[in-house]
């Protein structure tokens, strides 16, 4: 006899077991994060693992994968890096500018509208604790972060080692534990989880690139010093579907209204990111990543936001990927389908292949075709 709860004893029971998966997830943080970003990892590199393992032993294929993609990304940070320590040699320059116009914003109220300015001994003074605290807490930390950001670092890769070394053991490993029925339902989920995760990230990591390009010729042209600064952190933001390029422009028109003291320049920079978000949304995008991965621009920001109350910036980085599979299972699960529904984009759906897609496979069917040529011939 099956027995019926009531709906309202339902909703508490489902209420309290996400409250305890929020404390769990916080809880373990140190483990799962770790975990979920091998994961991601080897969901990409699986591809390439595989081909390298027709040449190669598994191992070693394995090892070259994981090479090639420390050093991509050891490139970008390094580049990232140079950046960064300019501008913070750059920060004592820029309080002082900072000072001069928001005093000139203070004359400029307390002459149309009488309010009294605020000396700039009493800004400092009202900042300095504040900045002290914080200095404080940074510098006692320092040495935790540090020791956790290269155990992680040293975890990850032997993470994805193992994950794509023994993917068959866990294959065989899930076949033991599903029913005979469920299985192609189950497989087909998985595969179109690797699918999503492959075209998610492999095409995010591409639209990062081209999206950071476009900013940093504009900003260039612009003459905004740090211009590759500027441009590759608001690429980043693009995770955030529509208008996270543009939240990424308000450092850099700031930072140019400051350093110029003029509106419009900061209004042409606001402007190349407008046009170049432009490009991504219309262009760029749905001709690399396709529809994919269609998480509708509310459910992302609001999984930025949880992402990042649970796990900080690890949290907000793994959130789209993690909600993007979430969706795929939603999807694949009957009872689940209206949220799987719920967070995808209401827009209507690009099923076409994207321009690249086009490309290779015209080159496939000429690289095809010539063969049979020859043999005509």
């Amino acid at each position: 006899m099956e027995l019926k709860l009531p709906n309202y004893l339902k909703y508490t029971i489902i209420l309290l077991g996400l409250i305890l998966l929020l404390y769990l997830l916080q809880m373990f943080q140190s483990f799962l994060v770790p975990i979920l970003f091998s994961v991601l990892f080897a969901l990409l590199l699986l591809p390439i693992s595989e081909r390298l393992e027709k040449r190669m032993p598994r191992s070693l294929a394995i090892i070259t994968s994981i090479v090639f993609i420390i050093l991509i990304l050891g490139l970008l940070i390094y580049l990232l890096s140079m950046q960064i320590a300019s501008f913070s040699e750059e920060m004592k320059n820029i309080s002082d500018k900072l000072l001069v116009f928001v005093n000139k914003i203070q004359q400029f109220l307390f002459q149309k509208f009488g309010i009294q300015p605020t000396s700039k001994n009493e800004l400092l003074s009202k900042n300095l604790t504040a900045l002290q605290e914080t200095g404080t807490r940074f510098l006692g930390s320092t040495i935790s972060v540090t020791t956790g950001a290269l155990s992680v670092i040293t975890l990850i890769p032997i993470y994805i080692f193992c994950m794509l070394y023994y993917r068959d053991h866990f294959r065989r490993f899930i076949f033991q534990c599903i029913s005979r029925d469920k299985r192609d339902a189950f497989m087909t989920t998985m595969d179109n989880i690797q699918k999503v995760v492959e075209s998610y990230i492999s095409g995010l990591m591409i639209v990062i690139v081209i999206v950071a390009i476009l900013n940093t010729i504009g900003l260039m042209i612009m003459g905004v010093p740090y211009a590759i600064f500027f441009g590759a952190f608001a690429s980043v933001l693009t995770v955030i579907p529509y208008i996270g390029i543009l939240i990424g422009a308000l450092l850099p028109a700031l930072f140019t209204l400051i350093q110029t003291g003029s509106l419009f320049n900061a209004l042409i920079v606001v402007g190349i990111f407008t046009f170049v978000q432009f490009l991504e949304g219309n262009f760029i995008t749905p001709n690399i990543t396709g529809s994919k991965v269609s998480i509708n621009p509310f459910a992302a920001i609001l999984a930025l936001i949880i992402g990042g109350e649970i796990w900080g910036a690890a949290g907000m980085i793994l959130s789209i990927p993690v909600i993007a599979m979430l969706k795929v299972v939603f999807d694949a699960y009957e009872p689940l389908r209206p949220i799987g529904f719920l967070l995808g984009d209401t827009s209507q759906k690009n099923t076409e292949p994207g321009f690249f897609s086009n490309l290779i496979t015209r080159i496939k069917k000429k690289l095809k075709s010539q063969p049979s040529e020859q043999e005509t011939k």
